[in-house]
């Protein structure tokens, strides 16, 4: 393990930044002080930015342009600035989301998340921020480094918790928002309906059906996952309707411009709860999806060029 240096993705924490604004000196720095440290030996993380669509947040694509998450852990949780109401942009507290639903404001800001890593102030959910047992540990060297880049000694302070504002509750509500959001759309409602043959045999709550849909340009395709993807009897009849949800998405939020997958799962009690990727190049009838309408799409609904996919940028 203490051969493995940390892995560090520059053009994407570039990237994960909303549009307009820029990855900030200090974070540019520490992924240069950062290279080819042995991985561990400040903390488990890997240095590579994300959308909020792909960190642990229920329905997250529609927050893509309030965090910059720049720091991924093993089990999946996310790191990065929140850029919540009234917050300092150029500054933001710096927040974790937790692959198993924990919501955290970690520290006030970049510089005193560095700080925290340098004293091993992390614990419980956030252990992974803490350097590895099985390697060296460097946080001296880095809270050396950090007091040299910034002129300044920084010892990390106990944040008064009342000054800092509820992230956690923000997630919480926008969670709950989002599942009752979607669990009261109409088009969702009349998906269900139309799909009640596939509503899962089992008493549970909690019993799901998985489905798959791609739609890009003129192409389309729509599976069942039941011992891998299927064609199913009413793909067909449902295409107008998934066209009419990803058309209203794209009026409702027109900078994400337009999804080119989704997945979504059938509850037993009818509620269809969906999943939406802006940036994957899904596979339609075995092929990846082509590029020609791809590009029409993207024509019709342009985004920001970052948050253009490499795959379709490249064409």
């Amino acid at each position: 393990m203490s051969d493995t240096p940390y892995s560090i993705d520059l053009d994407s924490i570039r990237g994960a930044f909303p549009p307009g604004m820029e990855a900030p000196p200090l974070l540019l720095d520490f992924a240069g002080w950062l290279k080819g440290r042995p991985w561990g030996s400040v903390g488990c993380f890997s240095l590579q930015g994300q959308f909020s669509d792909q960190a642990p947040i229920v329905d997250g694509s529609p927050l893509r342009d309030r965090f910059s998450l720049f720091m991924r852990l093993p089990d999946g949780s996310a790191v990065g600035g929140w850029y919540g109401a009234g917050l300092d942009r150029d500054n933001p507290p710096i927040v974790g989301l937790g692959s198993e639903g924990d919501y955290e404001l970690l520290a006030p800001s970049l510089d005193g998340l560095l700080a925290k890593l340098t004293s091993q102030q992390f614990d419980n959910a956030w252990s992974d921020l803490k350097p590895h047992d099985e390697v060296e540990c460097q946080t001296v060297e880095l809270a050396q480094w950090l007091t040299g880049r910034l002129g300044r000694d920084m010892a990390a302070s106990d944040d008064d918790p009342s000054e800092l504002p509820d992230f956690r509750g923000f997630m919480e509500r926008w969670s709950r928002g989002r599942e009752d959001y979607w669990a009261n759309h109409r088009l969702m409602a009349e998906l269900g309906w139309r799909l009640a043959a596939h509503l899962p045999k089992g008493k549970n709550a909690w019993d799901k059906t998985h489905f798959e849909v791609a739609i890009v340009g003129k192409q389309y395709e729509a599976r069942v996952l039941s011992r891998g993807p299927q064609p199913f009897e009413e793909a067909a009849s449902i295409e107008s309707l998934l066209r009419d949800l990803r058309e209203e998405m794209r009026r409702a939020q027109p900078e994400l411009g337009l999804w080119y997958a989704m997945k979504f799962d059938l509850y037993a009690d009818g509620r269809v709860m969906p999943n939406f990727e802006y940036d994957v190049r899904p596979t339609i009838e075995g092929e990846p999806a082509k590029l020609s309408e791809a590009q029409a799409d993207l024509a019709r609904a342009p985004r920001p060029e970052r948050w253009v996919p490499k795959w379709l940028a490249e064409s």
